[in-house]
């Protein structure tokens, strides 16, 4: 009788283990595919910037939209940071360019750039921009990822040659990237 229960037991505990792992191994194939993904900026100390910044995968990279309100006109250096900590006042806490590849820093059409390197986007004269175009270099799944990192809008235009910041100054606006539905 004893061998009975030992055996019932082991084989009991053997096929809730199997059943465990098939239902893990499911829940991991199933794991959903970011495809969207949202930015919500807000000002460092002392500045005004604000706005949303919206990242979509389409069939040549990342679609990116966004809009920024607050500026001063003209250009402003426009990248994602390595951290998505935006918990200093200066921005400061986010690290630098988001670069998992060790990339020199450049322009974001350039084939060897950081991952993060968005450009400038362009204030009108009441301090409104927008930006719109495709990025072929940026993820949104995988470990290049840039899910959790943060969106920093800079003072200054970047000048696509100091390394590794391209000289754009002070972080006026910053936002982490999130999961978008």
């Amino acid at each position: 009788m004893k061998k009975r229960i030992i055996l019932f037991a082991l084989s009991f505990f053997f096929i809730s283990t199997q059943f465990l792992v098939a239902q893990m191994g499911n829940m991991m194939h199933q794991k959903a595919t970011v495809k969207r993904a949202i930015a919500v900026i807000t000002p460092t100390k002392g500045n005004s910037v604000h706005g949303v910044v919206t990242f979509e995968e389409v069939d040549k990279g990342i679609h990116i939209v966004a809009n920024i309100t607050g500026l001063t006109q003209g250009k402003h250096g426009f990248h994602i940071h390595e951290f998505g900590d935006i918990n200093s006042e200066d921005g400061g806490s986010a690290g630098g360019h988001f670069n998992p590849t060790g990339m020199p820093h450049s322009m974001p059409m350039s084939e060897n750039r950081h991952a993060g390197d968005m450009g400038n986007i362009e204030a009108d004269e009441k301090g409104n921009a927008h930006l719109d175009y495709i990025d072929p270099v940026m993820k949104l799944n995988g470990k290049y990822s840039i899910i959790g990192h943060a969106v920093i809008v800079h003072a200054k235009e970047d000048d696509f040659k100091t390394q590794p910041t391209g000289n754009a100054g002070a972080r006026v606006g910053y936002g982490v990237i999130g999961i978008a539905k």
